[in-house]
């Protein structure tokens, strides 16, 4: 945690330089003007110390962060050490709903990414975040730097424990009556249909309707494949979000590293898209276990 530029500039520097001079890949995953402010410090030109701030989801969802990291860990497999190097600064967003996405990621790429010759420095900056999420840093990584040593975190949870403690923030529409409903679907195909139908009316953007009835489509498929039925679907919309359920009554699962990467790598002929694609194509994905089966829920601000 940081709470000043000379603080960021204390503590990045000399790990930074110290990855430069191993021949580490290093990267910057930063607002533009901190990526500066450190190559100014650092001394070092834009072909030695890369920049891509889609790993630290900026601009980009959690899948796409995994992607943009495996890529980088490819090109740092030729380099002289054979290691990435990251500096990352988390942006959580400004509201409550938004921030678990974030952290749900920074706690599941722990495990993720365990085997990779990949050495991450994440800051989170006491001046933008809110004083929940510099909380759940420690939480979330398994070690701290402290006065420039690196040294365990007492609050590390992992992911499977942490993904618990999240809380899930309904939308007020939620409370009320849904723009759609269907219990006890009998077919996947006639589902679909509906939701595309429903879909079309409170979605304007056509682009994004078709993502989000894709990505819907294949966790509908999902219940019906792998769930017990009955297969119940829900649709809420206001004038800026859209929120969607799919439940069945089968006992769920618990996974916590489901949908960050296509479930049987990278070879998606063989399926196990479902939840990889829902967190590619919609803002939040929760996956609510209870006592009468599994639900899960979907939902993005619309454009």
């Amino acid at each position: 945690m940081i709470g000043s530029d000379d603080a960021l500039l204390a503590g990045a520097v000399p790990w930074l330089e110290a990855g430069l001079a191993a021949g580490d890949v290093t990267v910057l995953s930063c607002a533009e003007e901190t990526a500066e402010l450190l190559r100014g410090a650092v001394g070092a030109p834009d072909t030695r110390l890369l920049s891509d701030p889609r790993v630290a989801m900026r601009g980009a969802r959690a899948p796409d962060a995994v992607i943009a990291t495996r890529r980088l860990l490819d090109q740092a497999a030729a380099s002289p050490s054979g290691a990435l190097r990251i500096l990352g600064t988390p942006d959580f967003g400004p509201m409550p709903r938004t921030w678990r996405e974030g952290q749900r990621y920074e706690s599941v790429v722990n495990d993720l990414l365990a085997r990779s010759p990949l050495d991450a420095l994440c800051v989170y900056d006491q001046r933008q975040l809110s004083t929940d999420v510099v909380a759940s840093a420690g939480q979330t990584h398994p070690h701290l730097l402290v006065d420039g040593v690196r040294v365990a975190s007492e609050d590390y949870l992992p992911p499977a424990q942490y993904l618990a403690t999240l809380p899930l923030l309904r939308e007020p529409m939620e409370d009320g009556p849904p723009l759609f409903a269907v219990d006890g679907a009998r077919a996947l195909a006639p589902l679909r249909h509906q939701l595309a139908a429903v879909l079309a009316t409170c979605v304007p953007d056509r682009d994004q309707g078709t993502d989000l009835h894709l990505a819907v489509s294949e966790i509908a498929a999902n219940a019906f494949r792998h769930g017990t039925p009955p297969v119940a679907a829900r649709v809420w919309a206001s004038t800026d979000r859209v929120v969607c359920t799919i439940s069945d009554c089968g006992t769920g699962f618990a996974d916590p590293l489901a949908g960050f990467q296509p479930a049987h790598g990278d070879d998606l002929s063989q399926g196990g898209m479902g939840l990889w694609l829902a967190r590619k194509l919609w803002d939040h994905v929760d996956l609510v276990n209870g006592p009468d089966g599994l639900t899960v829920r979907l939902s993005s601000p619309l454009r």
